[in-house]
């Protein structure tokens, strides 16, 4: 693939007259034909499917970090007043965020998939209820919860369940984590 790729570029480069690129398509299918196929990856036996390599592991000194919570909506997310933050707690190598959410709306989270946290015997987050105090002086009383974190600047399934009942997806991710004095 890369081999074709310099080729096509190489043919651009010296320019697009039409023997050029006679040319260059020769060499694009003399190319391909040296190149021995392969099965693609989900075709391939499990023995000979290389691994990705994992995203290195951020290790953090037991302590307390403010640390960025991200979502994928804009109806799941910290309130204003936090700034897209928590309260980052590592302890044994366990990280567990605490995140003041916008309102009292969402009832429950599950660390997975909304699939499994309607299975019997699941266990969900329940909110704690948080005060809140905005720039302006507003004070609110809002949900917060606990949510264990599997890894710094790694996407994770959590699942949650509204006022309204229903069980939703969403992918989070925790980073930038600052030691708090």
């Amino acid at each position: 693939m890369l081999v074709n790729m310099v080729a096509v570029i190489g043919a651009l480069l010296t320019g697009c007259t039409s023997t050029d690129n006679q040319e260059a398509a020769q060499v694009q299918q003399e190319t391909e034909a040296s190149e021995p196929e392969t099965a693609p990856e989900e075709e391939k036996s499990p023995e000979l499917q290389e691994e990705e390599p994992a995203a290195p592991a951020v290790t953090l000194e037991d302590g307390t970090y403010t640390a960025e919570f991200d979502t994928d909506s804009s109806m799941f997310h910290v309130c204003e007043a936090h700034d897209g933050k928590g309260t980052l707690t590592v302890e044994n190598g366990e990280m567990v965020i605490h995140v003041s959410l916008a309102s009292k709306n969402i009832v429950n989270l599950f660390p997975g998939v909304a699939e499994d946290a309607g299975k019997e015997g699941a266990r969900v987050l329940e909110p704690t209820t948080d005060s809140v105090t905005y720039s302006d002086g507003i004070t609110e009383e809002v949900y917060g919860f606990d949510i264990p974190v599997p890894g710094i600047d790694v996407e994770f399934d959590l699942a949650l369940i509204g006022t309204k009942g229903t069980w939703y997806d969403h992918k989070v991710s925790v980073s930038n984590p600052q030691r708090m004095e």
